[in-house]
């Protein structure tokens, strides 16, 4: 992302405009420290500030994260600048690990991006201001010092649940980086406790406006029973992590512009994974200024966008699961798809164990691809033609475990999907919109899309007009489409 101008930069963090958090960083020369631009220490001298694009750039320079704004909390909005598509997914990548433990390195990265490591390297520089294995290195550190901050994790199931090699390199880190061990750095009043009981508590922020009250109803009307759950305002699912079992809850705390997730899982190491899959589901990584600026510049969608500030697109959970939904779906509306997913899981889904199940309604994870794909028969009511898409689906994605990871333009991601038996543009669109996250799919034949369309234009349209008019809401049509299906006066979209 390219900086404002330093005056501009430097206003924002005297009158501690919130609009600038997790857009820019200051480090303070005089100090050695740098902060968000909301921070409430005194603000320094113009002359001592340098500002950065990221955390990771900041923390390249030789400054050390503050104590009293914490870096760590807040909104990471990197994954969703619309600067670069490649740099949007190398990001998404590495929060789910693509740079960590043995094996990984820039190289691979850079490879399952269809580009070469040079190359990746100069886009990380332009855009971050950081190399890649600064940015995952710097995501590591915020992410401990995150669990040092709000829960009463042991320093030993921190160390691992960041990704540090040992607790002495660990221990080395903070030390150097923070001038104190990591002990030092916990406060007292820390609520989480770290038993199957309560679980661990992390608050994710995002940027304001969020329209929470949305993203709820809409994951509520596709809720696969037995596996998730909309209760009391908030938002319960199972978790299936390399054959280990647990949930997650979220609730909102507005007054901290942020979610509230609790997690209750038996292995420390998954938390990064578990927090990303939170924040890929729940879109908390969106610009939504940027984005909802942008779409209301559109005179067809600003009614739209002035309706509903803080829209999201919602994400996916797990990107097998969603193109099981996806293909569900096709040609019926959302609770007839939900109908048949609960019949699935009820059918091949794993039951949790009496001790993992943290909630009596959460009793299955949803099925594995190799699950689906080794079952002689889903034993659905469909078409046989759409059963024979769901196992094709499965094998696909054992055949790739990457299938629905970023890789390459949307249309080389699209067409990658429509090569799957059974899964045409809408489908290939829908998942990449939804699993793989890419800002600009956009179903365009979807049925919820073009009555919407046509309700607000006043006329017949194709989806070949639809796609016309949609050219002016790149990089963003993702959201929308987002805003169409929100506005369908039929309130049955076609949106699995």
């Amino acid at each position: 992302m390219r900086l404002p101008e330093n005056s501009v930069c430097y206003r924002a963090l005297q009158s501690r405009d919130a609009r600038f958090d997790g857009l820019i960083y200051v480090g303070v020369q005089s100090t050695g420290i740098y902060c968000r631009p909301i921070c409430p220490a005194r603000t320094p001298k113009f002359e001592n500030c340098n500002f950065y694009s990221s955390a990771a750039a900041a923390q390249e320079a030789g400054f050390r994260p503050c104590l009293r704004c914490r870096p760590e909390s807040a909104p990471d909005l990197a994954s969703w600048r619309g600067t670069s598509n490649t740099v949007s997914r190398a990001l998404a990548l590495i929060a789910e690990g693509a740079l960590d433990g043995a094996g990984a390195s820039v190289e691979k990265l850079a490879a399952r991006l269809g580009l070469g490591e040079r190359q990746l390297r100069r886009l990380f520089l332009q855009h971050l201001g950081a190399a890649p294995i600064s940015v995952a290195q710097t995501r590591r550190v915020l992410f401990a010092k995150q669990l040092i901050h709000e829960t009463q994790l042991p320093m030993t199931e921190v160390a691992a649940a960041a990704g540090f090699s040992s607790l002495r390199r660990f221990n080395e880190t903070f030390q150097e980086l923070y001038h104190r061990p990591p002990g030092a750095l916990r406060r007292k009043t820390s609520a989480s406790r770290t038993g199957n009981e309560t679980g661990v508590t992390l608050r994710i922020q995002y940027r304001p406006p969020y329209d929470w009250d949305s993203i709820l109803a809409f994951l509520q009307a596709r809720a696969i029973p037995g596996v998730e759950l909309v209760e009391n305002g908030r938002y319960l699912r199972t978790v299936d992590i390399d054959g280990l079992c647990g949930s997650v809850e979220i609730a909102h705390q507005p007054k901290w512009q942020s979610l509230c997730a609790t997690i209750r899982f038996p292995n420390v190491k998954s938390l990064p994974a578990i927090v990303a899959r939170v924040r890929r589901l729940f879109d908390v990584g969106a610009d939504i200024e940027t984005i909802d600026a942008h779409l209301a510049s559109d005179q067809f969608l600003a009614p739209l966008v002035a309706q509903r500030p803080g829209l999201r697109a919602p994400g996916a959970w797990d990107g097998f699961e969603i193109a099981v939904r996806a293909v569900l779906g096709q040609q019926i509306n959302v609770a007839a798809a939900r109908r048949l997913a609960g019949q699935l899981v009820a059918l091949h889904g794993k039951e949790l164990p009496m001790e993992q199940r943290h909630h009596p309604e959460l009793i299955y994870a949803f099925p594995t691809p190799q699950r689906l794909a080794s079952a002689a028969s889903l034993g659905l009511g469909m078409p046989a033609a759409r059963q024979s898409s769901l196992k094709a689906v499965a094998e696909a994605t054992v055949a790739d475990p990457n299938l629905f990871r970023p890789l390459g333009s949307i249309e080389e991601t699209v067409e990658r999907l429509r090569m799957i038996r059974g899964i045409g543009d809408w489908t290939a669109q829908y998942i990449a919109l939804r699993a793989i996250r890419e800002s600009d799919a956009f179903p365009a034949s979807d049925i919820g899309l073009l009555r919407s369309a046509e309700a607000i234009k006043g006329e017949k349209l194709t989806a070949a007009h639809l796609l016309d008019r949609a050219r002016s809401w790149r990089p963003w049509r993702a959201y929308a489409a987002q805003h169409l299906w929100a506005a369908d006066p039929a309130k049955q979209p076609r949106q699995i």
